[in-house]
């Protein structure tokens, strides 16, 4: 059947909400927040299809009518939303709301034919004013099928930072404030204090934590086909974390989206301490242009790990390193740089610093050039 895959894990959780939803207690609005990756929607979705099910248990039915929609993404009353490209088709805001729909449909259609999926890397996307007026038109409807309907917002974090998302995050406020009695709106962030405090405060935060990473290997061993020790790994550098663990597996003959950017953090940092600074200029130069913000964000976020595991190295304290299949060359860099962990503080204050100003616009070359010169003096400086 296409449709969700199983809801992996979150046990306490799951049971938590299930007795709030039968004593009648379920919050009308809540925040799922918790890793990237580590099963905020689906987590949604699974509360969305118990709210619906006719034969609830701990855990939907699965069989009855409700639950078989919900499961194929195909129930009237489920709504899911996620941020969304801008449509390239032009108009007013009527054309745009109608351009974003298609947009949603469409995404949910390859999401219903490939329910197990990565965590998205560097995605351009957000909320826009047209998404909260198709939301709060379906909120002022009356149930098609039974007695509540539930809207999902995954990322929510998109109502902040993206282009006109104010205005969306201001007119999702005024239905968060005075949501109709039949409705229950669900938020997922992995960061909810980008959120708007306003919205913070209208919500029932829910938290998630990241799984075993023996249960993610074993899954991505069962559902996804992988070696056992690439499962393994990929868990491990996933930090328990379905969504990123898939992001570092090989799709087809290219590593996965996270592996590809872990592997070039690991190049810029051995840019970094080469002590030829043509490198350095080199390695900078070669940066993809400002639209792939995000996806230098999240090198940004590797490279710190590249530095933190070779503090880890040459303190000693290598249970601590996540790259474990670069064990060799981490120590042989420690050795080399005797200096390193007294140096780790600033390399990271640096890596932050750059990685605060990919939230507006920069030009990543003239940074990652900086940054690259600063993580060298931090790390290996000059006598």
């Amino acid at each position: 059947m296409r449709g969700l895959h199983r809801l992996e894990g979150h046990e306490e959780t799951r049971a938590a909400l299930a007795r709030a939803a039968d004593a009648g207690a379920l919050p009308g609005s809540l925040l799922v927040h918790g890793p990237a990756g580590v099963g905020k929607q689906r987590l949604a979705l699974w509360l969305a299809q118990r709210l619906v099910c006719l034969n609830p248990g701990a855990d939907p039915c699965d069989a009855c009518r409700p639950c078989v929609m919900a499961l194929r993404l195909e129930h009237p009353d489920i709504h899911w939303f996620f941020p969304l490209p801008r449509p390239k088709r032009g108009g007013g805001p009527e054309k745009l709301a109608e351009a974003l729909e298609d947009a949603r449909m469409a995404e949910l259609e390859e999401r219903r034919n490939a329910p197990l999926r990565p965590a998205a890397v560097g995605e351009a996307a957000g909320y826009f004013v047209a998404h909260m007026a198709v939301l709060r038109r379906l909120a002022a409807a009356r149930p098609a099928m039974g007695q509540r309907k539930i809207f999902i917002l995954g990322d929510a974090e998109a109502l902040v930072p993206q282009e006109a998302s104010q205005e969306a995050a201001n007119a999702l406020l005024k239905l968060l404030e005075e949501p109709p009695a039949d409705t229950t709106i669900i938020l997922t962030a992995t960061d909810p204090d980008a959120l708007l405090p306003t919205l913070r405060s209208r919500v029932l935060p829910v938290r998630l934590r990241p799984l075993p990473e023996a249960r993610v290997a074993e899954l991505l061993v069962r559902s996804a086909g992988a070696e056992p020790a690439a499962a393994g790994a990929a868990a491990r550098l996933g930090g328990g974390t379905i969504g990123q663990a898939l992001a570092f597996l090989p799709q087809g003959d290219e590593p996965g989206p996270l592996e590809a950017l872990r592997l070039q953090a690991r190049e810029l940092l051995e840019a970094a301490l080469d002590p030829d600074g043509s490198l350095r200029l080199s390695v900078a130069h070669a940066q993809a242009p400002a639209g792939a913000r995000g996806a230098f964000r999240d090198m940004l976020g590797f490279l710190s790990l590249w530095i933190r595991d070779l503090a880890a190295t040459a303190a000693g304290a290598e249970e601590q390193v996540m790259n474990v299949d670069a064990a060799p060359w981490l120590e042989a860099t420690a050795r080399r740089m005797p200096a390193v962990v007294g140096g780790v503080p600033a390399a990271l204050e640096a890596v932050e610093k750059v990685a605060d100003l990919t939230r507006v616009n920069i030009n990543p070359q003239l940074a990652l050039a900086w940054l690259l010169r600063e993580v060298r003096s931090a790390l290996a400086p000059v006598p």
